[in-house]
């Protein structure tokens, strides 16, 4: 059955989307998730610190403090138990979050580390213990890496341990690809980075949704994918408008803030499919081998990917700094 016909019982365009795509809430506010009830959520440093700012989270902030310092011991020094803290602050958001859905969460690894794999790797194991400590399992969690080179090796080891990742901050296919032959369970492409970028460098108002670069972007991700049969998943990510969102109906998911979910909510229109795995298998697509060189030289050439990387990294480092000071004046 379509998802909606004209002279039937009108349909929110989240209903129509909700069908053909897994929708996640993009969100560190509770509230919010309890709210909107979606299946998965994902989280990052940006909303770790703003919902860490509202005054209903304090008790989590005190309660990371409290096993920084108990797991640090009494000789721990304040950066010791500043860095436990920290880590506990994401793990606390990401299990009261699972109390309320009944999928994933992604709980994201300092950025600080983006370019140090086995440093990731022993920070996502770390992470992980501390949710099946919790009696959580691992299968209930999502690693949030960036996609650097080193970041996909990074993830590659913890998917052989069946530690499962998400790689974020991904603007390019050559990250999509390796990512994909690192057999990563998902991948998060920032569509509204990529617009801002080329609004920015064009001098362009704007774009019509079908020709948005980072639309554009998401379907020869998505394309490639299913074309070749990976089995790796793709997420689109950080939207800037509610074209956006639907010009990717059909991805395998699409993480939305809660604003533009219940802007989704609220409108009532006919929602096409976008992204259909069937057509992209009949695509003409040349398939691209992307070892370590090869990723390094379509990095260079894409000054996009790498300008939106670096800054994704530094912002995301920006937001751990400034969350770390809100922790360290309460130690």
């Amino acid at each position: 059955m379509p998802p909606y016909a004209p002279g039937t019982m009108a349909q929110s365009l989240l209903e129509q989307l909700s069908r053909m795509t897994v929708i996640v809430a993009d969100t560190g506010d509770i509230s919010a998730i309890a709210r909107l009830k979606p299946r998965d959520t994902t989280t990052n440093p940006s909303l770790i610190m703003a919902a860490a700012q509202m005054k209903e989270y304090a008790p989590l902030i005190d309660e990371a403090i409290g096993w920084g310092k108990t797991q640090g011991g009494a000789g721990a020094s304040k950066e010791a138990i500043l860095r436990l803290a920290m880590d506990r602050l994401s793990v606390e958001f990401g299990l009261r979050i699972l109390k309320l859905i009944s999928g994933r969460v992604s709980t994201e690894v300092d950025a600080r580390l983006s370019f140090d794999t086995a440093a990731t790797v022993d920070k996502a194991r770390s992470l992980i213990k501390q949710y099946e400590a919790a009696s959580t399992s691992r299968e209930r969690v999502l690693i949030k890496i960036a996609s650097t080179w080193e970041g996909i090796r990074a993830a590659e080891i913890l998917e052989r341990e069946g530690i499962h990742c998400n790689l974020t901050l991904l603007f390019g296919l050559h990250q999509a690809i390796a990512c994909a032959d690192a057999r990563v369970t998902l991948i998060s492409p920032f569509v509204g980075r990529i617009l801002d970028w080329y609004k920015k460098s064009t001098g362009k108002a704007g774009y019509d949704a079908p020709e948005d670069p980072g639309v554009q972007s998401v379907h020869r991700i998505y394309n490639y994918f299913k074309r070749f049969g990976y089995k790796t998943q793709v997420m689109g990510a950080s939207f800037r408008n509610l074209g956006e969102i639907t010009e990717l109906a059909g991805c395998d998911l699409l993480t939305i803030a809660p604003n533009f979910l219940e802007e989704l909510d609220r409108t009532q229109a006919e929602l096409p499919r976008k992204l259909d795995p069937d057509k992209a298998r009949a695509m003409t697509i040349e398939r691209i081998v992307v070892d370590e060189p090869m990723f390094r030289k379509m990095h260079a050439a894409d000054a996009m990917a790498s300008d939106k990387l670096q800054e994704g990294i530094e912002g995301f480092t920006k937001a751990i700094v400034t969350l770390e000071k809100t922790l360290a004046d309460k130690l």
